[in-house]
């Protein structure tokens, strides 16, 4: 089945020959140029409303590491993370910890991956996931402020409420569920990291996935 050019890489990551292999052309995704989003600078504040329709600020977390997940359930690249209990790991295993883990949403209504809150909720439940909450961008004025680009794009705020952490989940640009196993898990690393004092020995990389179906 095709899939549409829009829902494809929001980077030219991958040479024609790794494109091939899993059935994708690569599309080019520039940053936004309002985006607010420094490594070592404030992390842009916000406030957004989860799927229980509480509403979410960023400084009601002060003091706390923070991790957001833009995502997009259509999205083939999210669905490798879902799929093979990579993301739903990951959420479990710091937010257990004690970091707070926001999934965002910034699908526009009508765009591919805008769900309702009842939606998001089953599909929590049905996929085992452990976030914090998750929460609408609609607008996408988060998503533009960080410069999301594609889902899954990942970002870590330290508890003193600047950026650590911006870009790709781990270094594997692909589809693959075989992927996973032998993947560097960015992400994972920079939590670590930060837990044991560190700094984070990697606190950019190129993010992959589909593009975030942003309101025009």
């Amino acid at each position: 089945m095709m899939i549409p050019r829009r829902t494809l890489l929001g980077v030219a990551l991958l040479g024609g020959a790794a494109a091939l292999s899993v059935g994708l052309v690569c599309t080019p995704s520039t940053a936004n140029p309002g985006a607010q989003a420094r490594i070592g600078g404030a992390a842009p504040a916000f406030t957004v409303v989860d799927t229980n329709g509480k509403q979410v600020s960023l400084a009601d977390f002060k003091g706390k590491t923070v991790v957001l997940e833009w995502t997009n359930h259509d999205c083939p690249y999210v669905r490798k993370h879902y799929n093979g209990q990579a993301m739903q790991g990951l959420q479990k295993k710091w937010t257990d910890k004690g970091v707070v883990w926001l999934s965002v949403i910034s699908s526009a209504r009508g765009e591919q991956g805008f769900v309702t809150p009842e939606q998001a909720n089953k599909l929590t439940t049905d996929r085992g996931a452990h976030p914090t909450a998750v929460v609408f961008d609609t607008k996408g004025d988060v998503g533009r402020s960080y410069g999301a680009t594609v889902t899954p794009h990942m970002y870590i705020i330290k508890a003193d409420g600047t950026l650590a952490y911006m870009g790709g989940i781990d270094d594997k640009a692909t589809t693959r569920l075989d992927d996973l196993k032998t993947a560097k898990n960015f992400v994972d690393t920079a939590l670590d990291e930060i837990a044991q004092g560190k700094p984070v020995s990697t606190t950019t990389s190129r993010p992959y996935g589909c593009t975030v179906k942003y309101q025009s």
